[in-house]
């Protein structure tokens, strides 16, 4: 594990793993409209839920989509189980609002142009900072949540 993980791991709101381990409350991704930041839960295959902050944007028609490292534990669990949960949340973790229920996948190259135009979105120069400067030296991929 990175170092910067487990800053990242150390720094996650106690919330975040309560919230987890609940049912989806709502059906689409409304309640993240206008945020910046999202929990992300996904499951290892012992079905035990692993919640994460991430940066996200949503596109017209309802789909979610976030950019992280392409050997990200997430990316792991993702392509063994691809249910989801999400809810806006704090930089932290900390849920400010109901989790969703969806599925998610890692996007082909080919769709990836569509994920960058939804994050650029939703953020501005701190994400262009923070890709240039940080997340830019691994290899990313995106991931794509649809509600369920």
């Amino acid at each position: 594990m990175r170092v910067l993980d487990r800053v990242y791991d150390g720094m996650r709101h106690r919330n975040a793993f309560a919230a987890a381990r609940e049912e989806p409350t709502v059906h689409g991704f409304d309640a993240l409209r206008g945020q910046k930041y999202c929990l992300l839960v996904s499951f290892r295959r012992s079905g035990e839920p692993v919640p994460t902050p991430v940066w996200f944007g949503l596109d017209g028609v309802g789909r979610l989509y976030v950019q992280t490292d392409a050997g990200a534990a997430k990316v792991k669990r993702i392509r063994s189980d691809a249910r989801v949960r999400v809810a806006p949340a704090t930089s932290r973790g900390k849920p400010t609002g109901p989790l969703a229920g969806g599925t998610a996948r890692v996007l082909e190259a080919a769709d990836e142009p569509r994920a960058e135009r939804a994050l650029r979105a939703n953020y501005g120069a701190g994400r262009r900072f923070y890709e240039r400067v940080i997340a830019g030296r691994t290899p990313s991929v995106y991931l794509e949540v649809t509600p369920s």
